[in-house]
């Protein structure tokens, strides 16, 4: 699986970083980032919660 941030839908939030902080971080841009691509198999049901939880649909998830 790998994952991507559309930072132009993306509201900042950080509730990506606080559901799995092993993936994703904000960034300098103030702008949640992607930290491991692609994302390890123990850290996806928590990448997929993101996304769903994601209220912005920023989250883009590519099996």
């Amino acid at each position: 699986m790998e994952v991507s941030i559309d930072t132009s839908l993306c509201s900042a939030c950080e509730l990506c970083c606080d559901l799995c902080p092993e993936v994703f971080e904000m960034g300098d841009d103030g702008y949640a980032t992607v930290l491991k691509n692609p994302v390890p198999a123990e850290l996806e049901d928590d990448v997929r919660d993101a996304a769903d939880s994601c209220s912005s649909g920023a989250i883009m998830i590519s099996e």
